[in-house]
């Protein structure tokens, strides 16, 4: 899982800076772990539950917490070296408290490596869980005592504290660049952090940017809110270059006409034919990503279009280093895209929809041919192939998995809830979307080639050998090689490229490998659990299911001489033909599961839907208008993916206002860590429906605290109040309780908002920890909890489900809490 780490530079500073003074640490305590993590939505942590409750940690040594099964866990006192370094064996699942006295208040950069999550006098800012090292947070030291309380993930903890310089100032330590390409001035993107270090919000920033003599491109930025850190685009051109090697970048911060901070980077100028990278907007938040490219290198003139690879890198691996791994092709390009980080989302959520981001854009602006597409991938990136292959079977003529792992379930041992507990139910389909094998038949449509080392010692190479048996039960288009006495990374040949990556019969075999035109296509065999994922297959569409997130199939002909589909399905109600694949102008027929819907009429649109209701198919001139379709199905972390922006509420009092704007600001620069991401944020007066269309809307607070909670979900049948919290009929009280869940956003034909909630300020606070953007997690359309949960797991959950197709509880699927 860890893969091979090939690490390149996304850019380089050219000149460091003197090292900075540091604010010394007082002193340091820690404590063994309180809790119980796993890859699941629920987990126990008895300081986490005293956080929620709203109470301060400022331990003193010796102090004692007392866990849920009665045990005790105490305080002590650590070394802390001038360093900023916490070493203690112990120290892994432990918090860490470091304490600094300020004479005064003052505003300070926080770095640390070696934590999931910090609390800085209880306000929760993302950790540095991967050691990335470019984590440059914000915060205000207050005058006196200040606790800055880590969870940490091993045995060391390093921490620094660095008085901030400026209002405003880059973090050079993340930076997102293209290659320039010999020869071809264009105007180019990048990005990189900036750091927000008032109370205030900022407004009016500018970029200045230059490529080495070319002109000067100044960007305005978004606002920027009081003491977050936010990464940000720039645009940028260089002159026209005739020499490869490297061109300065200059940039320089601007806050109206003041300066207030300058970076100096490098950018790569390429030769012609040289691997290399390309920026480009992400649909999913309007931040710059990049993808790298290894061009074909034809051996003849006025070649053909060349195939295009997506190759996928392992854990820890850039997309550069990933193409780097490969010798250049005379009939291929081959593409990497990011997984938007080298460990990202295990190229699920966010790094699946990266992938199919990165092909759409090398279909749109590389000359590759659309029916010659390939996937592949290595370690982390070979389960990406699994996953991203099975959920989208009719984009890839060919995959080609590498030491690779097949689902969390198989290779990490993710435990499902207990099917006993009708809440567990629920929450196990929810993570129907990471179990690969749910929607094994799709490999069918592929041809596939396993590769593996056998002597494999990070991904076991019985991942690979079940596999095998498992395809050999359908699928007869499939090679396996397992090279003897190879580990994980491995090169045997001479030639360039790496051969665990770049084996040459495995891209024989996807030479021999076409894409069918889609109405050529005879015969779909499509399975999905989610249309709001992968609804499509060649001409087929499943639109809605009759159980949500549960297995949907399809088994379906044409038979153009008969003018006829003949199929059978499975948990699917409603269904969209294609019927370019049939002669037009006539009437047909479609017999479905036994049922005849004959002499339906030609449609202009030369579509056709069908819907299932109790048990009879029938034609369908439209869709229910504002009923979950695979433009919008849910469930709630899909609502993260339309140019979406954080709404915070603040129109409680001010402890609910800050609360509401911590949990915002705590999301987005998780999502920057872990997603390379870039999310407006802002509160809810200031935000209009108008200005925003069709962006996905994610609001922080309740019906009470959050003023945007009207025009977006006053008809909800989920509502939430400081002092109550309704689903449907069900009505639960207090003022600790926690409620995520997604509705469509009602001015809009494709957004959703999801809404992270809670009942008064003990209820946003659970809501703090809650992971949404960690791979392997999964949350139902809506989810509500208690406190209790933390202190015990799955009992504190009080309701779990989905909604109905008419987005509603009565014809939905929910379980409730009997306790």
């Amino acid at each position: 899982m860890l893969g091979i780490l090939l690490l390149t530079a996304l850019g380089s500073i050219q000149s460091q800076p003197s090292l900075p003074v540091t604010i010394p640490i007082s002193r340091a305590l820690i404590i063994d772990s309180v809790g119980h993590y796993s890859r699941n939505i629920v987990h126990t942590d008895a300081i986490e539950a005293e956080l929620a409750a709203g109470k301060s940690i400022t331990p003193e040594k010796g102090e004692q917490i007392t866990l849920p099964d009665g045990k005790a866990r105490v305080w002590r006192s650590a070394a802390i070296d001038a360093k900023g370094e916490v070493s203690d064996k112990r120290l892994a699942g432990g918090y860490a408290d470091l304490v600094v006295d300020s004479l005064q208040p003052q505003s300070a950069i926080l770095t640390a490596e070696g934590d999931a999550l910090v609390y800085v006098n209880g306000s929760p800012r993302p950790g540095d869980v991967y050691g990335y090292g470019y984590l440059q947070l914000p915060i205000k030291l207050k005058s006196g005592r200040n606790d800055l309380l880590f969870l940490c993930t091993g045995s060391t903890l390093h921490v620094q504290l660095i008085p901030a310089r400026a209002i405003a100032q880059f973090d050079t330590g993340d930076i997102t660049l293209p290659d320039i390409i010999l020869g071809r001035p264009t105007k180019m993107l990048g990005a990189l952090p900036v750091i927000n270090t008032t109370g205030n919000v900022e407004r009016g920033l500018k970029i200045r940017a230059q490529a080495g003599d070319g002109p000067v491109i100044i960007t305005s930025l978004p606002d920027l809110p009081r003491r977050m850190t936010r990464k940000v685009m720039f645009k940028f051109q260089p002159p026209l270059i005739l020499k490869t090697g490297n061109t300065p970048l200059h940039l320089k911060l601007y806050l109206s006409g003041k300066l207030l901070d300058t970076a100096d980077l490098s950018l790569r100028v390429r030769a012609i034919g040289d691997t290399y990278k390309v920026t480009f907007i992400s649909n999913i938040d309007g931040s710059v990503q990049y993808y790298a490219v290894n061009p074909a290198h034809p051996l003849v003139k006025n070649p053909p279009l060349s195939a295009l690879t997506i190759t996928l890198h392992g854990a820890g691996v850039e997309a550069i280093g990933q193409a780097d791994a490969y010798e250049a092709k005379s009939w291929d390009t081959l593409v990497a895209p990011t997984n938007r980080r080298p460990y990202g989302f295990d190229w699920e959520d966010w790094g699946r929809m990266d992938a199919i981001e990165v092909l759409h854009q090398a279909l749109k602006t590389l000359p590759v041919n659309p029916r010659r597409v390939f996937l592949a991938g290595h370690s982390m990136g070979g389960h990406g192939t699994w996953q991203v292959g099975v959920w989208f079977p009719d984009q890839f003529a060919a995959i080609g998995p590498s030491s690779a792992w097949v689902s969390f379930f198989s290779y990490v041992g993710t435990k499902p809830y207990p099917d006993s507990s009708p809440i567990g139910a629920v929450l196990n389909r929810a993570d129907n979307v990471s179990d690969t094998l749910l929607m094994g038949h799709n490999y069918a449509q592929e041809g596939i080639y396993i590769l593996h080392g056998s002597a494999d010692d990070n991904v076991p190479v019985t991942e690979a050998r079940n596999m095998v048996k498992y395809l050999s039960t359908f699928q007869h288009d499939f090679r396996y090689h397992e090279q003897p006495g190879a580990g994980h990374w491995w090169d045997i040949s001479p030639e360039p490229g790496a051969d665990c990556v770049d084996w040459a019969p495995m891209y024989d075999f996807f030479n021999r490998h076409y894409l069918p035109i889609p109405y050529t296509v005879r015969r779909i065999d499509f399975t999905t659990v989610n249309p709001g994922v992968s609804a499509q297959d060649d001409w087929v569409t499943i639109e809605e299911q009759e159980v949500s997130l549960a297995l949907s199939h399809i088994h379906i002909r044409v038979d153009p001489g008969l003018r006829r589909f003949v199929g059978t399905t499975q948990n699917v109600e409603f269904l969209k033909l294609d019927l370019h694949c049939l002669p037009p102008d006539k009437p047909f027929s479609v017999i479905l599961d036994g049922q005849t819907v004959a002499h339906i009429p030609w449609p202009d649109s030369y579509t056709v839907l069908l819907q299932k209701t109790a048990g009879i198919w029938a034609e369908k001139s439209d869709m229910n208008a504002g009923w979950k379709d695979a433009v919008r199905y849910g469930p709630f972390k899909e609502a993260f993916q339309r140019n979406m922006l954080f709404v915070y509420g603040s129109h409680g009092n001010a402890e609910e206002d800050e609360i509401n704007y911590e949990k915002a600001r705590y999301d987005q620069e998780t999502f920057w860590y872990r997603g390379n991401g870039s999310v407006d944020v802002m509160p809810d007066r200031e935000f209009q429906p108008g200005k925003y269309k069709n962006r996905d809307v994610i609001l922080y607070g309740n019906a009470d605290t959050n003023s945007a909670w009207k025009p977006l979900l006053g008809n909800s049948p989920v509502q939430i109040k400081d002092d109550f919290a309704q689903i449907g009929t069900h009505i639960y009280h207090g003022g600790n309780l926690a409620c995520l869940f997604v509705r469509p956003r009602p001015d809009s034909p494709s957004a959703m908002v999801a809404v992270v909630s809670g009942t008064g300020g003990e209820g946003m606070r659970l809501t703090y920890r809650l992971p949404i953007f960690l791979s392997g997690v999964a949350w139902p359309d809506c989810t509500l909890m208690s406190a209790r949960a933390l202190s015990s797991g799955l009992k504190g959950v009080l309701a779990a489900g989905f909604f109905g197709l008419d987005w509603g509880v009565k014809d939905g699927d929910f379980a409730y809490s009997s306790h």
